[in-house]
């Protein structure tokens, strides 16, 4: 236990220490500014191996890929200040600070209010939300304020845009958990980190930032306070979590607008601004592209949950949902039972007594009417519902009778069964399933030939 207290507060520890050190030492060192800056985002992803296993595994891993992928920006760009790196170091920097946020916006969330199984949507929803949405923003910003499109200021102002949706995630979904010390710990890592960021912007913009200031510590503060949020018990009124549809739409919807502004006026945007925006809506027509199959099997699947596999038929659960809309509808509710069928399907088995049931069925379907609705409830148990008057549907029951009257040849064997069939006027009575099954086993018990008619 005093090895797990240990690890929690290493990290929060080591920040501290930075302070002192910075408020002691202002100009940028190796060991402050490289090592020991750094040493705390790696403190701070061994922490959150070490967090209690009530927590969402997924946002477990989201946010340590999170606040690595941030740390490698940050290692890169404090390398580069001390060896002067040459060639893409400032790029690979940025593109990993701008990692951070994609893995932050599926993580937090879950870390509020847990999620269910990580579906591919989820994934998508995040990389179009923050690739797209963030990055065009960007663009439009410092195409229209700035008039800089220098990639660097580009990345600057991304990353305050990003900021700004991850604190509408956070308070979006602070909105459906209770208030905690899990939530206030996230939201205040978030806030310090972002209010960092927006202070590096300001500075880049006037040209008095430089490497190493006190103010670079907010960072750290933020992804330190994130880290130990996990260390604390979640929300107990948790929900599925998820980035909002409409704010989804925004982002696939800006995409071909800007790309059409572009084409209007190639000199107004900067030109590495079409690759998010393309990549924003290929990754929009994959997740259509999942919708749509995702669509489709459900809807499969609720054909075969009311399908008869044998048969092809509807089952009982089909006919007992046409029941619950057959009130004031003149009609009548149709129940079959085969007679003779156990001793031929002990006699030649049950692939046979299979086959028998498939050409039942067809035999009945042919003789009904437009509009009738057949349905296999089991075993050799058949429903049909149809509308019309008494004479009718009577007539009807002697037509399906008199379908079973000549034998079934099958590899040469002649086989004959014969069926008991109740029927129930749908008087708006109700309770027209056990009526029917009432009126089938007085037929079968009286061996009538025709249909038991219950009024």
């Amino acid at each position: 236990m005093r090895f797990h207290q240990l690890i929690k507060w290493l990290a929060p520890a080591l920040l501290a220490v930075n302070l002192i050190v910075k408020i002691a030492i202002t100009r940028p060192t190796i060991g402050g500014d490289l090592i020991l800056y750094n040493l705390v985002v790696l403190l701070a992803i061994i922490s959150l191996f070490q967090v209690p296993l009530q927590n969402d595994p997924l946002a477990v891993v989201f946010i340590s890929l999170a606040i690595a992928s941030w740390g490698i920006g940050s290692v890169t760009s404090s390398l580069s200040q001390f060896f002067n790196f040459t060639g893409p170091a400032q790029l690979v920097s940025n593109v990993s600070y701008s990692l951070f946020y994609p893995f932050a916006f599926i993580a937090i969330p879950r870390a509020i209010a847990k999620g269910k199984k990580l579906k591919s949507i989820e994934l998508l929803d995040a990389a179009i939300f923050g690739l797209g949405l963030c990055s065009i923003i960007a663009a439009l910003l410092l195409a229209t304020l700035l008039q800089d499109s220098g990639i660097g200021t580009f990345f600057s102002v991304l990353y305050t845009v990003c900021d700004i949706a991850l604190i509408v995630i956070v308070l979006a979904s602070a909105v459906i958990s209770e208030l905690s010390i899990r939530l206030s710990l996230l939201l205040s890592g978030v806030l310090v980190f972002a209010v960092t960021d927006f202070f590096f912007l300001w500075n880049e913009i006037t040209g008095s930032y430089h490497f190493g200031q006190i103010t670079d510590l907010g960072w750290l503060a933020g992804i330190v306070f994130m880290a130990l949020s996990f260390w604390y018990i979640p929300s107990p009124n948790q929900r599925e979590a998820k980035i909002h549809p409409a704010l989804i739409a925004v982002s696939i919807f800006i995409s071909p607008a800007l790309l059409s502004a572009i084409a209007l006026r190639p000199d107004y945007f900067p030109s590495y601004v079409v690759i998010p925006t393309v990549i924003t809506l290929l990754l929009a027509f994959i997740r259509m592209t999942l919708v749509i199959r995702q669509a489709n099997n459900l809807g499969e699947e609720k054909v075969l949950a009311r399908t008869d596999e044998l048969t092809g038929l509807p089952n009982r659960r089909r006919l007992i949902a046409e029941l619950s809309t057959f009130d004031g509808v003149e009609g009548a509710l149709l129940l079959l039972d085969l007679d003779g069928f156990k001793p031929v399907n002990d006699r030649y088995g049950h692939e046979m007594g299979d086959r028998i049931l498939r050409q039942v069925a067809q035999r009945f379907s042919r003789s009904l009417p437009t509009g009738a609705i057949l349905a296999r409830l089991g075993g050799d148990e058949f429903g049909i519902l149809v509308t019309g008057n008494d004479d009718a549907t009577l007539e009807l029951a002697s037509a399906l009778k008199a379908t079973l009257s000549y034998p079934f040849i099958l590899d040469g064997k002649s086989i004959s069964i014969s069926v008991s069939i109740g029927h129930v006027r749908n008087d708006g009575a109700g309770e027209l399933l056990q009526r029917a099954d009432m009126a089938m086993y007085e037929a079968k018990r009286a061996n009538a030939d025709a249909p038991v008619y219950l009024p």
